[in-house]
């Protein structure tokens, strides 16, 4: 997976200021991280399945999870940022 360009969802803006700012600051980290080398073994990648197959997810934290969407012109759309529950709000 080669990282284009990273959009944000408004969710995903509106769920990012809501979370400490420690959470930010790490989001931000893995964020770099992720455009480095997306496939870096502490951002746990992988398909969704189910109901949200089509989407992907990395962790922030062992807790917080960023769940994107990745288009056909190779641009990713980070849809969604919170604790592990944010999956069912998908």
């Amino acid at each position: 997976m080669i990282v284009q360009t990273v959009l944000y969802h408004p969710k995903f803006v509106k769920e990012f200021k809501k979370l400490n700012q420690s959470i930010q600051k790490r989001a931000i980290e893995v964020e770099k991280r992720f455009r480095i080398n997306p496939l870096h073994s502490s951002l746990r990648l992988h398909p969704l399945r189910g109901r949200l197959s089509g989407l992907w997810s990395i962790s922030v934290t062992m807790n917080v999870r960023i769940i994107f969407e990745r288009m056909e012109n190779g641009d990713l759309v980070f849809l969604s940022i919170g604790q592990h529950d944010i999956y069912r709000s998908m």
